[in-house]
């Protein structure tokens, strides 16, 4: 019974074992997942840095026991809020729509102003 000489995916190193084995110890199997995934886990890790930065300038804008403020694009732009990222949305009964970075909200009022909203929309 002659088989073909199989080799590891990551170093190139004999297999030896199982057939239908492709690395040749778990580092490697590890090491090459790992590769393969960094792009996405990347892409996710900065999106959620994007998020968790966007609900702490949320937060920050709100005075202390407080659930409502007013802000601008310009000032939270200054402080590195992207408003392309939040988790969901809300419509309220008057149809106006919150964009939420989790438990913090805002909503686009006229003349470059956001109301800014704590807990609501959840």
């Amino acid at each position: 019974m002659n088989q073909e000489e199989r080799l590891c995916l990551n170093c190139g190193k004999t297999i030896h074992g199982r057939i239908d084995k492709k690395f040749c110890d778990d580092s490697c199997r590890n090491t090459f997942n790992n590769r393969q995934n960094a792009t996405n886990v990347n892409l996710i890790r900065n999106i959620n840095n994007s998020l968790k930065k966007n609900r702490n300038i949320l937060e920050s804008l709100i005075p202390e026991n407080e659930t409502l403020a007013k802000s601008t694009r310009e000032k939270m732009s200054r402080q590195g809020f992207n408003f392309r990222y939040f988790t969901h949305t809300y419509q309220n009964k008057k149809g106006n729509h919150y964009h939420y970075c989790y438990d913090f909200g805002y909503l686009e009022l006229e003349g470059d102003w956001f109301l800014i909203v704590k807990g609501k929309g959840l």
